[in-house]
């Protein structure tokens, strides 16, 4: 170990073994000390800390260098960056069907669907594909009719050839893809940002410019760790509240 101590961790099998030990590794490198070294141990060092495999740790430090908390260099090491602060987006790992339930019980309508150049900001997410399946929709409550947040999708179009519209005013895209299409889900990557509503989101929420939201982004990989659907939803901040329930 260097002189960087990272905090112990008590591993639960219920979620992955990478994304608590990024998390654990995470509060580590935020909470340090001002005058705390900046280089990490190395991953087999800090492998053999949390009881992990090198793979796991690997993933884990992945997942902290895509927040732009630390930056890796080959033959040099892991180093954690000066200005890092804990203001990146807060990412949560569930089951799938938790997922479908938090995004159940709003009537929606399409509002368009067609083929769409994929946008820059997700080219990572569908390499080699020049265009995806966008479709977006307004959902709103159940009982009052009133908008609470609309939503679009990002789907492969081989995918999108086997959605019927019906299906997307009634459920949400994941319960589709997994219950009708049949892909076989293994993972959801969910980040939720507070943002300022801009002209689009405050027409079709009927709230006023530059009012709070709530962004949400999922990306929805199959079993073989494609993408098939990445979905960006935005929510009105006085219609929706984020809750998270930690189990010890």
């Amino acid at each position: 170990m260097t002189a960087f101590a990272p905090d112990s961790l008590v591993l639960n099998r219920k979620l992955p073994l990478w994304y608590q030990v990024s998390q654990s590794l995470r509060a580590s490198i935020l909470g340090r000390r001002p005058d705390a070294p900046l280089r990490l141990p190395t991953e087999g060092s800090l492998a053999e800390h949390y009881g992990v495999s090198v793979l796991t740790m690997r993933q884990a430090l992945k997942e902290l260098e895509a927040e732009g908390l630390i930056s890796r260099h080959r033959r040099r090491g892991t180093f954690i960056e000066p200005a890092a602060r804990p203001g990146a987006p807060v990412r949560l790992l569930g089951s799938v069907d938790a997922i479908v339930a938090q995004q159940s019980g709003e009537s929606a309508t399409v509002l368009d669907h067609g083929r769409a150049p994929v946008p820059a900001e997700l080219a990572e997410h569908f390499p080699g594909a020049r265009e995806v399946m966008r479709y977006r929709r307004l959902r709103c409550d159940g009982s009052s009719g009133e908008p609470t947040n609309w939503a679009e999708n990002m789907v492969l179009p081989e995918l999108a050839e086997r959605i019927d519209l019906d299906d997307l005013t009634r459920w949400p895209m994941t319960k589709v893809l997994r219950d009708v299409v049949g892909v076989t889900i293994s993972r959801i990557t969910d980040t939720v940002e507070a943002r300022l509503a801009d002209p689009e989101t405050a027409r079709l929420l009927g709230v006023p410019l530059l009012s709070p939201i709530l962004h949400y982004t999922g990306v929805t990989y199959d079993d073989e760790g494609r993408v098939v659907d990445v979905a960006r939803i935005h929510y009105r901040g006085d219609a929706f509240s984020f809750t998270v329930t930690l189990d010890a």
